[in-house]
């Protein structure tokens, strides 16, 4: 998975698809889906398929002329729940997007601090939608995007050996990122910042560590360290 924030629209068809570990060559590793959610005009856009990134025509026209600003994409290597639509990355709920990368051992905990509402806007049947769930309950609480994920990862902590919850959120202004049991790098250019779960190209990516949660703006495009 990989995030995207620019001050102005730069194409993304080198991430998507031409790098060396471009998400097109890493859906080989990863064949169970794909998704790539584009803000545009105040929007998202959320494009996702069942087929294999790296077979799928659909896929090869999307990279080939996406420009964005703002722009979550990942590939899908099943853990929990079946090859389905209602089961691939990005999710969306309003202004929100998700990924996330890793499987959750402790599912009922996560559910169980869930609002009822949030539970019911599940579609699927993945551990992923369930922490989307989780992350975006503790946003209702807070009423402020950063204050709940802040305090999202603060609770995701102190639920000890919960798994693996590497993910990234967006909320269509920013790009949150957190990691947690599964790797995540930060790549900082003039005017834009990815953040993927492999170093996608021959640039000089920094690792964040275990543990980090970084949010990056998309009118200055500087990640910030918070504080869970």
């Amino acid at each position: 998975m990989f995030g995207v924030v620019a001050v102005e629209p730069i194409a993304t068809r080198e991430l998507l698809r031409d790098a060396p570990r471009s998400l097109r060559a890493l859906s080989r590793e990863h064949p169970d889906g794909w998704g790539v959610a584009i803000h545009s005009a105040n929007e998202w856009i959320v494009h996702r398929s069942t087929a294999c990134a790296a077979d799928c025509a659909r896929y090869g026209e999307l990279a080939e002329g996406v420009a964005a600003r703002l722009l979550v994409a990942h590939v899908r290597q099943k853990t929990v729940g079946a090859t389905s639509l209602a089961n691939t990355h990005p999710f969306r709920r309003g202004a929100f997007v998700f990924a996330h990368n890793g499987t959750i051992k402790d599912v009922p905990s996560l559910a169980a601090r869930c609002s009822p509402a949030r539970l019911a806007q599940i579609e699927g049947d993945t551990d992923s939608e369930r922490l989307f769930a989780f992350i975006m309950t503790r946003i209702d609480d807070a009423g402020d995007v950063e204050r709940g994920v802040s305090a999202a990862v603060h609770d995701l902590h102190a639920l000890g050996e919960i798994g693996s919850a590497s993910f990234l959120l967006s909320c269509g202004a920013r790009l949150y990122a957190h990691r947690l049991g599964r790797s995540l790098f930060v790549l900082v250019r003039a005017s834009a910042v990815v953040i993927a779960s492999e170093q996608l190209t021959a640039e000089p990516w920094q690792e964040l560590p275990e543990g980090a949660l970084v949010v990056v703006d998309d009118a200055q495009a500087q990640p910030r360290h918070l504080a869970a």
